[in-house]
């Protein structure tokens, strides 16, 4: 991997705000997260932090971030958590300007979305056998 590359490389714990003890954020976020564009390894640490690598040329902390708050995720929103998120969504984004990148922000959130979607149980599927759905 060439030196420029690397630079592109960050690497980020999230924390979520447990609110149901019964619960395992990470896990859920690792499986709606795993087969985004951009990220290169995806852990979970704890019950409620993930470790993330990701390729800052095709998505950023704050997309992700981002996504997983608008399909139901809390992140956890201390004091020192929103200072530091602020510090990093400013310096990928300054980073990002200096060497001429942008980001299209609809696709890499729509991939997120568009997982969320294939997970969820919801009346949109067809419920008949496939023989069915092709019978004329």
């Amino acid at each position: 991997m060439d030196p420029i590359a690397i630079d592109f490389i960050k690497q980020h714990d999230i924390h979520f705000r447990n609110v149901d003890p019964a619960a395992n954020d990470a896990r859920e976020a690792l499986l709606l997260l795993m087969d985004t564009q951009g990220i290169i390894n995806i852990q979970a640490l704890t019950p409620d932090c993930i470790q993330i690598r990701y390729d800052l040329r095709h998505i950023s902390l704050q997309i992700i971030e981002t996504a997983l708050a608008e399909v139901g995720f809390h992140l956890d929103n201390s004091l020192l958590s929103k200072m530091k998120r602020a510090l990093f969504y400013y310096t990928e984004e300054t980073q990002l300007m200096n060497q001429g990148y942008q980001h299209d922000q609809a696709s890499s959130t729509l991939d997120i979305f568009v997982n969320y979607y294939d997970q969820r149980e919801h009346g949109c599927r067809d419920e008949r056998p496939e023989y069915l759905r092709r019978y004329l």
